[in-house]
C-alpha cells in the first residue's frame, strides 16, 4: 500500500503541469495577439501623426494664402475707391465744363 499513493501523486503533478502548460500556451497566444494589436495601433498612430502634421502644414499654408489674398483684396478695394474718387472728380469737372459751354452758347 505504500506504493499506491506515490504514482497517484506523480499522475496528479503531471496533470497539474499539463494544465499549467495549456494555460501558458493560451496566455502566450493572448500575448501574441496583444502584441500584434499594439503593433497595429502604433503603426496607425504613426500614420495619423503624419497626416496631422500634413494637415497642420496645409492649414498654415492656406492661412498664409488667405492672408495674402485678403491683403490683395484690400489693396484692390483701396485702388477701386481711389479710381472712383478720381472718376467722380473728372465727371464733376466735365459737368462744370459742359455747363460753362452751355452757358456760353446760350448767350
Amino acid at each position: 500500500m505504500t506504493d499506491a499513493p506515490f504514482p497517484n501523486r506523480i499522475d496528479r503533478i503531471e496533470e497539474i503541469l499539463l494544465g499549467v502548460a495549456e494555460r501558458q500556451a493560451a496566455t502566450q497566444q493572448q500575448l501574441n495577439e496583444l502584441a500584434n494589436n499594439v503593433d497595429r495601433v502604433l503603426s496607425r498612430s504613426a500614420i495619423l501623426d503624419d497626416v496631422l502634421l500634413e494637415l497642420r502644414d496645409s492649414h498654415e499654408q492656406h492661412q498664409r494664402n488667405f492672408e495674402e489674398h485678403q491683403r490683395n483684396f484690400e489693396e484692390h478695394q483701396r485702388n477701386f475707391e481711389e479710381h472712383q474718387r478720381t472718376t467722380n472728380a473728372a465727371l464733376q469737372s466735365l459737368e462744370s465744363i459742359l455747363l460753362q459751354l452751355i452757358r456760353n452758347n446760350a448767350t
